[in-house]
């Protein structure tokens, strides 16, 4: 018994020996965590060491010297990008501002639809400039409505209901007889004939958005309709440019008005010409209305969902007086007048030629048609993506053309592939 303690004891001896000296070995040879080199530190202090026979040490030094001593290869400073990024716009565009705001009359049901009107505006071109918006209803915008455009959008936001007395019958009308053109009209499958609030809308276009309180801030307006597209990049401020040019009214897209939506309207414009001579421009743009010197209208007009102006002009005496006469003759509720030929008609009798311009950069679409520029190399430089085989410039129901003619001024080389 005495001797199989002892042996134990002999073993429990040996083994606390063994494992004395496998730790004093560890601890003594291996670097602690808190003592290794670092990658980095490890990388620029390593020297290669070849295995050589006794006797040639003095090769291993001249190996480790041409180590050391070659050059590094250096790291490639090129972006990812094939452009370098010297070539990019800066995130804000410096230099001067115009007091303008974007306007939209729209309601809380055609959120999303601005929405993406909204994104491609700001994409394109205001966020480097960062110009306000205005929005318009006859009702109240609710909170998502503010909420949403709001964050879209990289100017202030301004939010306004139209006063009842521009978004209702006027006194001079009579109702019934309104009631029973909108009845025919309806028969007859003419767009929009039937609806009371697409004539309350035009007529406010026509002759009260610019009076709005949010609007009498600003001295230039650019319109945005709902589910618009642009396809170019906007490099430079149509404001500025409309300011430093005395320009006061443009489009980009001109087209013939639907006959049985105006069969009075011309009598109505020549009875103010002949009330108010005075306010007709001497340099006028008559023959891009007529193709008689004004007998009969030949029915084009500048596409108003597009358009960019000078709102002192639309406020002036001249525009207001024109505005009124063709008001209180009924043609917005007795026919179906449309805010783009009165704009348009106003524009080409009261303004001089030299002041309306055309936006050829400037690539749009409203359904169904679109501006794109005339032109590849112009295309390319404005990273457009527009076809040009869908550009409604040079087709034949346009007017632009006309515009062109009457103003002296030259196509662009290769229109005539757009044309058919």
């Amino acid at each position: 018994m005495a001797a199989s303690s002892s042996r134990y004891i002999r073993y429990i001896l040996f083994a606390f020996f063994g494992l004395a000296v496998v730790y004093f070995i560890s601890s003594s040879s291996l670097p602690s965590a808190a003592n290794l080199p670092s990658a980095a530190e490890f990388g620029s202090s390593w020297k290669p060491k070849v295995p050589t026979p006794a006797g040639e040490d003095s090769k291993n030094d001249d190996i480790a010297a041409a180590f050391s001593s070659h050059p590094k290869a250096e790291v490639s400073q090129a972006p990812t990008s094939p452009k370098p990024s010297s070539s990019l716009p800066p995130a804000v565009s410096s230099g001067e501002r115009v007091n303008a705001t974007f306007v939209t009359l729209a309601r809380n049901s055609d959120l999303w639809e601005i929405a993406r009107s909204i994104r491609q505006v700001e994409d394109r071109f205001n966020r480097k400039y960062n110009y306000d918006w205005v929005f318009l209803n006859d009702d109240d915008f609710d909170d998502t409505f503010k909420k949403v455009t709001t964050s879209l959008i990289s100017g202030k936001t301004h939010y306004g209901k139209i006063p009842e007395e521009h978004w209702s019958f006027p006194s001079f009308i009579d109702q019934d007889k309104a009631k029973k053109v909108r009845e025919d009209m309806a028969h007859r499958k003419i767009i929009y004939g039937d609806s009371v609030s697409y004539r309350h809308m035009c007529r406010f276009e026509s002759g009260f958005f610019f009076r709005h309180p949010l609007m009498n801030q600003f001295e230039y307006y650019w319109r945005v309709e709902p589910s618009i597209e642009l396809f170019c990049d906007i490099d430079y401020d149509p404001f500025v440019f409309m300011k430093q040019n005395g320009k006061k009214y443009s489009f980009v897209l001109s087209l013939y008005e639907y006959v049985e939506t105006i069969p009075t309207l011309w009598d109505s414009v020549k009875s103010f010409m002949k009330k108010h001579p005075e306010h007709i421009s001497k340099d006028n743009s008559m023959d891009f209305l007529s193709d008689d010197n004004g007998d009969s209208y030949n029915h084009c007009h500048f596409w108003s969902n597009f358009e960019i102006g000078n709102l002192d002009w639309l406020r002036s005496k001249a525009y207001v007086d024109y505005f009124d006469s063709l008001d209180h003759d009924g043609g917005f509720f007795y026919e179906r007048w449309g805010d783009a030929p009165v704009h348009s008609i106003g524009a080409a009798l009261l303004l001089d030629k030299s002041e309306i311009h055309f936006f050829e950069d400037i690539a749009y679409y409203h359904v169904p048609f679109t501006h794109c520029p005339t032109g590849e190399d112009k295309r390319v430089q404005l990273k457009c993506h527009c076809n040009p085989n869908d550009n409604f410039d040079w087709k034949g129901y346009s007017c632009t053309s006309r515009f062109f003619s009457i103003n002296n001024l030259e196509k662009p080389k290769g229109w005539e592939e757009e044309s058919n």
